[in-house]
């Protein structure tokens, strides 16, 4: 193999792609595009945004909704991240359904077969950029996307991902070994 020093830059792959929504003040939806996010915990979410309406939205409801962005609706999840709810109502441009959650102070978008609702626990930051933590309060899933044992089934639903250095999404998918179960062979 030959090597070469790419410097500081970071290059983690694959990046979910997640689909933040919140409520301003005024009760109007948005919803953002962010790859810098993830569970910290089982039963946390974690992110890091800058200076964006959601961001505003967040701090002050104190509530977020979470979806993994799959490939059919890669177009809305792109258009989420390249509109500015500052500029335009995301929510209605887009045409997906935005409904109130049962749970938080956010909404849900319908069409994303699987939904983390969250409220917040920790900001380190303002609403101009922050680090935000929130508890998975309840996690709602389109049971299609469900299999024979009642668990998520990602290959079913097809999330994507975002390979920055490219600047393209990529669906998840081809499964390569079993978690606890491949490593076995060196033990």
């Amino acid at each position: 193999m030959s090597f070469k020093n790419l410097g500081s830059t970071g290059e983690l792959f694959p990046q979910s792609v997640f689909i933040i929504a919140s409520y301003d003040e005024n009760g109007v939806p948005n919803a953002m595009n962010a790859a810098w996010a993830g569970e910290c915990s089982r039963h946390e979410i974690c992110f890091n945004i800058g200076d964006h309406k959601t961001t505003a939205n967040i701090v002050t409801k104190g509530a977020f909704t979470v979806s993994p962005a799959d490939a059919a609706h890669v177009v809305e999840a792109d258009y989420f991240g390249i509109a500015s709810g500052n500029n335009v109502d995301k929510a209605a441009a887009s045409g997906m359904t935005f409904t109130r959650s049962e749970f938080v102070d956010a909404p849900v978008i319908e069409e994303f077969p699987l939904t983390m609702e969250c409220e917040v626990t920790e900001i380190q930051g303002d609403e101009h950029g922050a680090r935000i933590v929130g508890r998975v309060v309840n996690t709602r899933v389109d049971e299609t996307m469900l299999d024979d044992e009642g668990r998520v089934d990602f290959g079913k639903m097809r999330p994507i991902v975002y390979d920055s250095t490219r600047r393209i999404y990529r669906v998840v998918g081809e499964e390569v070994g079993g978690a606890w179960d491949a490593g076995m062979k060196l033990m």
